[in-house]
Order: structure tokens, then C-alpha cells, then sequence
């Protein structure tokens, strides 16, 4: 066998293969490496814990797992080992049919009869009919690129979110007009406009204003509440006094 050409068909299957993990190379690497000790002589007995310590993992159950996944994907062909005193055979098969003695070493069998179709084998000679668990999609055949619920989405109308007024102040033109049309007095008017004019069109002097039409209403019903409190008398002094008088 040839070693190049071996490790060359090998690194071309498993950059096609889909379902190996860094674990599944790792585990196949190591397999190779005692094969390679053996001389390429099948089988190869294996040691549970020196084979994890070689390939890096640290998990019993991702070690039997790949185990059993590289056998039954026909990278190697394991036989367990039920007696705790006796190591598991592993049979490594040839990727490299093309050397003299390659009649006398194990060939993959997927090589010869099977071919891979969406991560799922059968034999050559096999319709679907024969493998109902092998679907291949009509998106696949036409070459259509499925895209869930796109076009429903783009269907969709987008609601704009509304949009809040904003407000404009008016000038004293404007407000004069309107208590005019209202039939309020034209010094309220004045006294309406100056007055927010002045704290910028705020109510209560903190939140802004939203519509000046409502709020010269409401000056005119709480007129009272604009007007400025009358300044307290000072002292009453008795001006008539007459300095004659004996105190």
C-alpha cells in the first residue's frame, strides 16, 4: 500500500463528508498511526484509554460513539472486545486501490458499490423505490433555492408608525384672529399670546404645548388663574393726625 496515496484519497473522502467532526478525524488519525506500528497488518487491537489519550478526547461516550460512526460510515470495521483483558480489533481499509498487493488488503466498500446522497447510502443497482428513507427533493431537481416564508413576509403590508403632529406656536396675528372669531375679548388675546409666548409655549410652564386653539379655550375659562395677585397694602398710616393734641 501506499502510504501518500492512501493518507491522499483519505483527506479528499473527508473533506466531502459532511458528518465527520474534528473527534471522527482525530480517532481516524490515531487508528491509522497504530495501523501504520502494524505495519499495515488488519486487525489492529486497540486500548480504550491509550486510543483517547492519542486522539485528544476526553469523553468515553464521544469515544465509542465515533467509534461505532466510523464503522458504520466504512472507514474502518470495528469488532468489540467484551472481555475487559482483551483488546477490540479494528480493521482499517485501504482508500489506495492501485498498488500490486492491493487485492490482499481490505478495500473500503464504499470505493466499490456505494454512493453517499444527502448524508444517506445505498448500493449501486438500488432504486428509490428500494430506499424509501433516501428522499431527494424536487427543489433539488429543478434547482430551486427554498426560502421559508419570504415571499409571505414580503407580502405583508408594513404599518408606518403614525406620525405626531407638530406643533407650530402661532403669532399674535393668529391668536388676535381667533378670539376674535370666538367672540372673547382682544386684551385676552394680547395677555394669551405674551404670556406663552414668553415660557415657551409650555403648560404649566414644564409640558409643551399640543394645540393652542384648546388651550386659549381654557384661558378663557380660568382667566382668573392668569391674573396677576394684587399687591398687598403697605401699613395704613394716619396721615390726618393733628400735632396739637397732647399725646
Amino acid at each position: 500500500m501506499n502510504y501518500i496515496k492512501h493518507l491522499t484519497a483519505v483527506f479528499e473522502v473527508i473533506d466531502s463528508d459532511n458528518r465527520l467532526t474534528p473527534f471522527h478525524i482525530s480517532l481516524y488519525m490515531t487508528l491509522f498511526r497504530c495501523w501504520n506500528l502494524n505495519f499495515f497488518h488488519n486487525p489492529v487491537s486497540i486500548s480504550r484509554d491509550e486510543m483517547m489519550k492519542m486522539a485528544k478526547i476526553g469523553s468515553v461516550n464521544t469515544y465509542v460513539k465515533c467509534l461505532k460512526e466510523l464503522h458504520s460510515w466504512n472507514y474502518i470495521r470495528y469488532e468489540p472486545s467484551y472481555n475487559r483483558h482483551k483488546g477490540s480489533m479494528v480493521y482499517l481499509y485501504t482508500f489506495d486501490n492501485s498498488t500490486d498487493n492491493a487485492s490482499d488488503m481490505p478495500v473500503r466498500p464504499s470505493i466499490n458499490n456505494i454512493k453517499y446522497i444527502n448524508n444517506k447510502t445505498f448500493k449501486e443497482g438500488d432504486t428509490q423505490a428500494q430506499n424509501p428513507e433516501i428522499e431527494i427533493c424536487d427543489s433539488e431537481k429543478n434547482g430551486e433555492n427554498l426560502e421559508p416564508d419570504k415571499d409571505k413576509k414580503a407580502k405583508r403590508k408594513k404599518v408606518a408608525p403614525k406620525k405626531e403632529k407638530v406643533f407650530v406656536a402661532p403669532n399674535l396675528d393668529d391668536a388676535l384672529a381667533f378670539f376674535k372669531a370666538e367672540q372673547y375679548p382682544e386684551i385676552e388675546a394680547r395677555k394669551f399670546f405674551y404670556h406663552f409666548e414668553a415660557n415657551g409655549w409650555k403648560v404649566g410652564g414644564k409640558t409643551p404645548m399640543k394645540n393652542w386653539n384648546a388651550a386659549a379655550h381654557n384661558w378663557m375659562l380660568n382667566t382668573s388663574r392668569y391674573e396677576p395677585e394684587p399687591k398687598q397694602n403697605a401699613v395704613k398710616l394716619n396721615t390726618r393726625k393733628d400735632y396739637g393734641e397732647p399725646l
